[in-house]
């Protein structure tokens, strides 16, 4: 075979390939959330506040899940209180939408990561055409009310399908609630207990010790709270 011929198919097959990453992945530096970027978003708000009396965040209803509704809106902070969002934001090529935690006492700033949603949204769409065709859930097995594993072979997938975590190097896997997808922190959340310290009380959502300790905030998820044994559990009905 001519090697002009097989070096075309090559660089035709390397750019297929590249262009499958979901946007922004191609830029490495896009993909942390660096703490410099974060402090100087946070100062921006902080002014931004400070000479308007509200913070500068999109639009959210009551549907909007906990750590999502805080979306800071770089329109309203540019050009007066940045120059541009973060090469990070996702506003800017990267993979990270720019959330506030703690509006109601001191403002701070966090990410979601948009490629976990990403991911997520796939799994999903392959459910909806499975309901599509079938009229019904391929359930695994009841987790808690209202909350499912789904089985995955059904879904087409060989292996169960499974998100790398944003916190600790573990892969966490996937349930089906009542509002569709979610990521299942239960790991995570047994390493978090173990690493840092706290002093939860019953019923309190144990989330909370992922934004306290980590740039990102958990996307996709329920509630979690202790159970009698100390460990992480569902909890639904926590809103």
């Amino acid at each position: 075979m001519n090697k002009w011929f097989v070096t075309i198919l090559l660089l035709i097959a390397l750019t297929i390939v590249s262009g499958c990453f979901y946007p922004g992945e191609r830029r490495a530096e896009n993909r942390l959330a660096y703490p410099d970027q974060l402090q100087s978003v946070e100062q921006a708000v902080n002014q931004f506040q400070a000479d308007t009396g509200v913070l500068p965040i999109k639009n959210f209803d009551e549907t909007t899940p906990t750590f999502q509704r805080y979306v800071i809106d770089f329109n309203q902070l540019i050009p007066r209180y940045l120059q541009q969002p973060p090469g990070t934001a996702f506003e800017n090529g990267g993979v990270f939408q720019y959330v506030l935690v703690n509006v109601e006492e001191a403002p701070e700033v966090k990410v979601l990561d948009l490629t976990s949603i990403n991911q997520v949204q796939q799994y999903q769409q392959r459910i909806n055409q499975y309901i599509n065709q079938h009229t019904y859930l391929p359930i695994a097995e009841t987790i808690d009310v209202g909350l499912f594993k789904l089985e995955h072979e059904a879904l087409g997938y060989r292996e169960e399908p499974l998100i790398r975590s944003p916190y600790f190097d573990t892969m966490l896997p996937l349930l089906y609630s009542g509002d569709g997808v979610i990521i299942d922190y239960r790991i995570d959340l047994n390493l978090a207990l173990q690493q840092f310290d706290h002093s939860f009380d019953k019923g309190q959502d144990l989330r909370q010790i992922l934004v306290e300790n980590f740039p990102i905030v958990p996307v996709r998820s329920v509630p979690y709270t202790l159970d009698e044994l100390g460990e992480p559990t569902y909890n639904v009905r926590l809103k």
